[in-house]
C-alpha cells in the first residue's frame, strides 16, 4: 500500500487529524484544562447534557485514548481524496451494514446538526429506535455516534472500533490510500447502527454530498438545509456549484425535503430530483413556518407540515433559523412515514409537541452561564453569523454584548465579523488550540478594520479571552444586562464549553 498523500482538501469544520487526543494537540490545551478550574468556579456546576465528559474509569479512559491515538494516525478531517471507493470497500467486507435500516440523509451548509437532532427526537417520540451520525463533535468524539438519542458510551465506542479494526486494516492493504479518520468513523457508525439494531438512521454528511463518506447509504429521505458559500475552494464559488455537489445525496425514487434556497441552488436541486425520479417538498410551498413567537427559553411555533398544521409547538432553541430547521425536520419525518398533502393524514400533534420540547443542540446559541450571561454559538461562516446575530438580537436583548471570536484560518473571517459588527460593542479576539486556528494577531488586524481599534481586545489564550470578556461585561453597573457571545468555530466553542464547566 502506498503511503503517498494526495492533494489535501478540508473535509469539515471538525477537529482535525488530532481528533480529541489531548496529548497530540497544541500545548495550549493543557492551559485550557488548568484554567478551567477558575472559570468553573465562577460558572457553577455543569448541568447534564448530551456532551459526554472523559470516562470516569481510568482503564476505560486509557482505552479510549488509545483508540483516539490510533485514529489520529490516519488522514484527519482536514484532508481527503474525493472518492467513495474506500468506504464502499469497507462496507463490502463488513457485510453492507448500512443496508440493514432505512436512513434520512442530511446535507446543506448550515443547520445540519440541529436538524438531525430534531429529526431524531421526532422519531424517538414515535417509539422508533434511532441512530444518529453527526459531525463535528463539540467536546467528545463519542458524540458523533448516538443511539436512542444519546451518544454511545465510551465502552461501546471502543468495542465498535475493535470490532471493525481488522476489516479496516484489510481494506487499507488493498487500497492506494488508507481509510481516513472520517471514513473509519463512518464505518463505525453504520456498524453500530446495524448491531443495535436501529429502526432508522439519521445521517449528516461531513461535507458536500457526492463523494462524502456517508454517501454509501440509500436515504429514502434526502434533506437539504440552506445552501450558502462555505468550503468554496472544494465545493464551488457559487450556490449553484455547491448545490451540484450536495445534490449527490439524492437517490433514485427518494423524497427530497428542500429548505428555502437561493434560486440558482434550488434549480440545481430540482434538476437532480427530476433525474432521480424523486419527489420534492419545498419550504414555503409544501411546508413551512406559519408563525413564531419568542418565548422564555426558546420560541412558540405553528408549523405547516406535509399533512397539515401543528400548533403550540415549543422549541427550546433560539432564532428564526431554528424555526425553519424545525419545519424541515417535521416534513422529513412526515415523508418518512408516508404522510403527504391531500391524503388526510397528520402525525399525532401531542407527540410532535413532546418531541420538539425535548430538543437540545449543544453549542448552538447555548447559554452556559448567568450573571453575566455567556452564550456559545458554533457559527463559522457569514451566513451562520447573520443567523446567530439576528437570533441574539431577538431573543436576549443585551444592553451590551462582548464577542469572543476564535476562527479557523480558511474561513471568510471578514464576512463573519461584518455580520456581528452591529451587535458587538467590543470584541475579544483569540485562538483555539487547533493548528488550523487563525493567529490571534492576524484575526485582530481584520477585526480592527471592521470594528475600529478602540473596540478590539487581543487575548491569544482562550481562558484569558473569556476572563477579559466577562470582566468587560461586568465592569460597569449600568451594563447589568451585558452578555458574552463566544463564536467563530466549533473548536473554539468546545474548548470554551470545557473552560466554563460544561463537560
Amino acid at each position: 500500500m502506498s503511503e503517498q498523500q494526495p492533494d489535501a482538501f478540508d473535509e469539515s469544520d471538525a477537529f482535525d487529524e488530532i481528533v480529541d487526543a489531548e496529548t497530540d494537540r497544541d500545548p495550549d490545551l493543557a492551559v485550557i484544562e488548568a484554567g478551567s478550574r477558575t472559570l468553573r468556579a465562577q460558572a457553577g456546576s455543569p448541568q447534564a447534557d448530551q456532551v459526554p465528559s472523559r470516562p470516569a474509569d481510568p482503564e476505560v479512559d486509557r482505552a479510549l485514548r488509545e483508540v483516539e491515538a490510533d485514529l489520529a494516525t490516519r488522514w484527519g478531517e482536514t484532508k481527503l481524496e474525493p472518492s467513495v471507493a474506500r468506504i464502499e470497500a469497507l462496507m463490502d467486507v463488513l457485510g453492507e451494514p448500512q443496508r440493514a435500516y432505512p436512513s434520512v440523509h442530511i446535507t446543506g451548509t448550515n443547520g445540519k446538526t440541529s436538524t438531525a437532532r430534531m429529526i431524531e427526537a421526532l422519531f424517538s417520540a414515535f417509539d422508533l429506535r434511532t441512530g444518529r451520525y453527526t459531525s463535528p463533535h463539540v467536546q467528545s468524539i463519542t458524540e458523533r455516534i448516538s443511539l436512542d438519542g444519546a451518544p454511545i458510551d465510551a465502552e461501546r465506542f471502543i468495542e465498535t472500533y475493535n470490532d471493525i479494526k481488522l476489516y479496516v486494516e484489510m481494506v487499507d492493504a488493498r487500497q492506494e490510500y488508507r481509510l481516513s479518520f472520517f471514513e473509519v468513523l463512518t464505518g463505525m457508525a453504520y456498524a453500530a447502527f446495524a448491531d443495535a439494531p436501529v429502526d432508522v438512521a439519521v445521517v449528516e454528511v461531513g461535507m458536500g454530498g457526492s463523494w462524502d463518506a456517508t454517501n454509501v447509504i440509500d436515504g429514502s429521505v434526502a434533506v437539504v438545509t440552506p445552501i450558502d458559500l462555505d468550503h468554496t475552494d472544494r465545493l464551488g464559488t457559487t450556490p449553484a456549484e455547491i448545490a451540484a455537489e450536495k445534490a449527490g445525496i439524492i437517490k433514485q425514487g427518494a423524497t427530497v425535503i428542500l429548505a428555502q434556497q437561493p434560486v440558482d441552488a434550488a434549480q440545481v436541486m430540482l434538476k437532480r430530483a427530476v433525474e432521480a425520479d424523486a419527489t420534492v417538498a419545498r419550504e414555503g410551498m409544501e411546508f413551512g413556518v406559519v408563525s413564531r413567537e419568542v418565548a422564555v427559553g426558546g420560541q412558540l411555533l405553528t408549523l405547516r407540515g406535509l399533512g397539515g398544521e401543528y400548533e403550540q409547538i415549543f422549541l427550546p432553541l433560539y432564532g428564526a433559523h431554528q424555526a425553519h430547521n424545525a419545519a424541515v425536520a417535521l416534513a422529513a419525518v412526515e415523508a418518512f412515514f408516508g404522510v403527504g398533502a391531500g391524503d388526510g393524514r397528520t402525525l399525532d400533534a401531542d407527540t410532535i409537541r413532546r418531541a420538539f420540547a425535548s430538543v437540545s443542540s449543544p453549542g448552538r446559541l447555548e447559554v452556559v452561564r448567568r450573571s453575566p450571561t455567556v452564550v456559545l454559538d458554533a457559527a463559522h461562516n457569514p451566513a451562520g453569523a447573520r443567523a446567530a446575530a439576528a437570533a441574539v438580537t431577538e431573543s436576549f436583548g443585551f444592553s451590551r454584548l462582548i464577542g469572543v471570536v476564535g476562527a479557523s484560518d480558511d474561513k471568510d473571517v471578514r464576512g463573519f465579523l461584518e455580520a456581528f459588527e452591529p451587535i458587538f460593542h467590543e470584541i475579544v479576539v483569540t485562538q483555539n488550540s487547533s493548528h488550523r486556528a487563525m493567529d490571534a494577531d492576524t484575526l485582530a488586524a481584520v477585526a480592527v478594520e471592521v470594528f475600529g481599534d478602540d473596540r478590539v481586545v487581543v487575548e491569544p489564550r482562550l481562558d484569558d479571552a473569556l476572563e477579559a470578556a466577562i470582566t468587560l461585561a461586568e465592569e460597569e453597573s449600568e451594563f447589568a444586562g451585558a452578555g458574552v457571545l463566544v463564536t467563530g468555530s466549533v473548536i473554539t466553542v468546545g474548548e470554551a464549553r470545557l473552560l466554563l464547566g460544561k463537560g
